[in-house]
């Protein structure tokens, strides 16, 4: 078992980017509504399987940011925070390995710490780590993350989840080997003041009916680049058009170019030279120039945890803290990242990790919670309802709008059939090449064979015309 394990992953780390992203109590915590139900489900899996009595003193959690470092921390009962990257819980310290995802120094420093973890010491052994969506199954299709039905978690008890949550985080052999907090269904955020002054509304309905396909996305794009401002990156749009193709990026094992990715590479150019989009890459210092009003920017792409992390809300004189930001569907339904909670094989607190599990993705106070206070889509279709259904989801960032309905039907729309294990570095490989495309500096031909080379030396056992 261990040599299938580390082949896996010393296979998964020089391809680099393979895949593409309490107390301690005995219980997780619920609701009032669902005691019963919940106490019930939590009795019928410790029925089922009877872990041993923690003895691990140092709860050791890796992952890339902070985010969920600040969710434990502000919804995880009894969590104590010492500094930066160490906390407590009880008597067990927690300690945090906070490796940034750039160059795939996560990943990296992550397989070292799995491939140590069979004689690595009591206060050194993983227990529990992080993932997204575009190298979960890197991890999950190996035995260093364990089965949730092994920590004594039941389907029951995961009910009220969506299931393409699930579905990312199963195993070739059915096994669920993580759970999410969140429910990343996607839209587009738009600028309302650019909105009034260009199109004569802010109403996030009129709006969504400008841009409810590619074709009135363009149509505006006009009306927008007339009155001096850009639509968004040509890079926001990507991940619309990707979520949305026919078919996986490898078949037999042979590169495949879905018909929407050529259709995002054909409206980008042409958005490009129509200079309603910038080549602004994500996250760069230029894109994030328009979270202000003076970025000129009238749109962004994402999901939910976007409003928390991207949009700057608690900066002054930012579009997010003015409450100047609305949401709708867009052109197309699609979803964006999430991140899971996976508890590594061999740790020795499995009953706090089967703890943290269940309280921060099935604790449906938990979760409302999340979702008031830090903007989130959450992973229950009873709590987005709840949020839906009256003014407890209406969010300042959106100018006092409630998005939770739409993006609830965003999440039952979800299809993963061609999520692949190339996704994250076809991707990355893509982008770069276009960019050369978009800017001019290469025709297309020339961008797509720069992308098929980087793909074959990626993965040197895809065959690629």
């Amino acid at each position: 078992m261990k040599r299938r394990i580390v082949s896996l992953l010393a296979i998964a780390t020089m391809t680099a980017t393979m895949f593409a992203g309490c107390g301690s109590s005995d219980t997780a915590s619920t609701d009032t509504s669902a005691a019963d139900g919940a106490t019930e489900t939590t009795e019928a899996a410790d029925a089922a399987v009877e872990l041993p009595e923690d003895t691990g003193k140092v709860l050791n959690i890796h992952c890339w940011n902070d985010e969920f470092q600040s969710r434990l921390k502000s919804h995880y009962k009894n969590y104590e925070e010492v500094d930066a990257t160490h906390g407590k819980i009880g008597d067990v310290d927690v300690v945090w390995t906070i490796t940034p995802s750039t160059d795939n120094a996560y990943q990296n420093n992550l397989d070292e710490a799995l491939l140590a973890q069979e004689s690595a010491s009591a206060d050194d052994k993983v227990d529990i780590f992080l993932v997204e969506a575009d190298y979960a199954l890197k991890y999950v299709d190996t035995d260093y993350a364990m089965a949730l039905k092994d920590l004594g978690i039941t389907d029951a008890d995961l009910s009220d989840q969506y299931k393409y949550t699930q579905d990312i985080v199963t195993d070739s052999n059915g096994n669920l080997k993580g759970a999410s907090w969140q429910a990343c269904s996607a839209g587009l955020i738009y600028n309302r003041e650019m909105a009034k002054e260009v199109l004569g509304t802010d109403d996030p309905d009129e709006v969504q009916a400008l841009v409810s396909d590619w074709d009135k996305f363009k149509e505006t794009s006009e009306k927008i680049v007339g009155a001096g401002y850009k639509m968004c990156s040509a890079f926001d749009t990507y991940r619309t058009y990707s979520n949305n193709v026919s078919g996986k990026w490898v078949q037999d094992g042979k590169l495949v170019m879905d018909k929407n990715i050529e259709k995002w590479i054909d409206d980008s150019k042409e958005l490009v030279d129509a200079k309603a989009e910038t080549t602004d890459d994500l996250w760069g210092d230029d894109w994030a120039k328009g979270k202000r009003p003076e970025g000129n920017i009238f749109c962004y792409f994402g999901p939910a945890w976007f409003f928390n992390f991207c949009l700057a809300a608690d900066e002054e004189g930012t579009i997010a803290n003015q409450g100047g930001w609305g949401y709708c569907v867009g052109p197309q339904s699609y979803y964006w990242g999430g991140t899971w909670i996976c508890a590594a094989t061999g740790t020795d607190n499995a009953n706090l990790v089967k703890d943290i599990i269940l309280t921060m993705t099935t604790d449906k106070t938990v979760l409302k919670e999340i979702a008031q206070q830090d903007a989130d889509c959450v992973n229950s279709k009873t709590v987005l309802q709840e949020l839906a259904s009256d003014e407890s989801g209406n969010l300042e960032l959106l100018g006092g709008q409630n998005p939770y309905a739409g993006l609830a039907e965003g999440a039952e729309k979800i299809d993963l059939s061609n999520l692949s294990a190339y996704d994250q570095g076809c991707t990355e490989e893509l982008e770069k090449a276009m960019k050369n495309y978009f800017l001019g500096n290469a025709t297309k031909d020339e961008a797509l064979d720069m992308f098929k080379k980087a793909v074959h030396e990626k993965y040197p056992d895809v065959t690629v015309d």
